[in-house]
């Protein structure tokens, strides 16, 4: 079978049990009663981040491409930031930062730390000795995982006030409870299977793909793996936009961010011969800059909070796109 007609059936496998998976989890936890805390929010805002997660590890379990695993997973990072943009499309008359709340600039910081951290890791981690005694582990996948779930805890404790009002737009926006949930349990493990299925066979098609056209591995990822796994986090966070959940959307993506990282603590343990970011092209630094770059535009626009656009997009939203447009340029120059 060609190999883009391969591609495309599994990003429309992922598309489809994605966006069906956020939809059934949601359900779970209205069902049993875990939507109304954050513990259950936080659980079910890491569904949409399982295509990533599975990706990144079978690419490194299956195939043995740690630069596929981790330029898609930084790479999501960035096309998050797109998405951004892309839902000030949906805002009508005023940019998305005049329209959500300005605590979203926690998530925007602690982002900026972690990717900034990925970053000096790959260019000078070879520097710092690994530990031996778990697999080679980096030491910064543990720091990965400290700041994520440091950020959990302030986020909580700055966002606990809206908490509420959040999580109700959540079971506004995915409510799904009228079947039973036996049925919803079924559906939610068979999609999850699907997404599995189809996120194994990803890095290797990635690869083929790769050397057929000759983009290498860190360009392949960052771009088609990359926007093949966000495909969940655009799903919902457009149906989040088109309600006028603009809060709720914005949170995923950048919530799906910080995830992500703590992502490749998870894959650097599944590669047991070397530490994962020390065994990765430099390029990948670059898109992790970017991604910080990218970041950093939002905070500016959180904080400026404009209230008008140019054409159709606002000043922040043209930045990102800029920014993106940049880094895909640059790894595609590099390559």
């Amino acid at each position: 079978m060609n190999i883009w007609i391969q591609f495309t059936l599994c990003a429309g496998v992922i598309l489809y049990a994605g966006s069906r998976l956020s939809i059934y989890g949601d359900a779970i936890a209205e069902k049993t009663g875990l939507g109304k805390n954050w513990i259950g929010l936080v659980l079910l805002a890491t569904v949409t981040s399982l295509p990533e997660l599975i990706t990144g590890v079978s690419s490194v379990t299956l195939n043995d491409l740690p630069d596929m695993a981790v330029s898609g997973t930084i790479g999501s990072c960035m096309f998050n930031m797109m998405v951004i943009a892309i839902l000030d499309l949906l805002s009508r008359h005023r940019p998305v930062s005049h329209m959500v709340h300005q605590g979203h600039m926690i998530s925007c910081g602690f982002g900026i730390i972690l990717l900034s951290l990925v970053s000096i890791d790959i260019v000078f981690g070879k520097h710092f000795p690994a530990i031996t005694a778990l697999n080679s582990l980096d030491p910064a996948s543990i720091l990965f995982v400290i700041i994520y779930l440091l950020a959990m805890r302030l986020i909580y404790d700055y966002e606990k006030g809206r908490l509420s009002e959040f999580v109700e737009e959540v079971v506004e926006a995915t409510a799904n409870t009228q079947k039973s949930l036996t049925y919803i349990l079924g559906m939610f493990l068979l999609n999850s299977l699907l997404i599995v299925v189809a996120a194994c066979y990803l890095p290797g098609i990635g690869e083929q793909i790769a050397a057929q056209t000759g983009m290498g591995e860190s360009f392949i990822g960052t771009s088609f793996i990359a926007i093949t796994t966000s495909l969940p986090e655009i799903t919902v966070s457009i149906a989040a936009a088109r309600m006028g959940a603009f809060d709720m959307a914005v949170g995923n993506l950048l919530g799906s961010n910080l995830f992500n990282i703590g992502i490749l603590s998870i894959i650097d343990a599944c590669y047991t011969k070397a530490p994962l970011l020390r065994s990765v092209s430099l390029t990948n630094s670059a898109t992790a800059l970017f991604a910080s770059i990218a970041l950093a535009i939002v905070v500016i626009g959180l904080t400026y909070r404009s209230e008008k656009k140019f054409w159709f997009l606002a000043g922040d939203a043209i930045a990102i796109c800029l920014v993106y447009c940049a880094s895909c340029a640059l790894l595609f120059f590099a390559n």
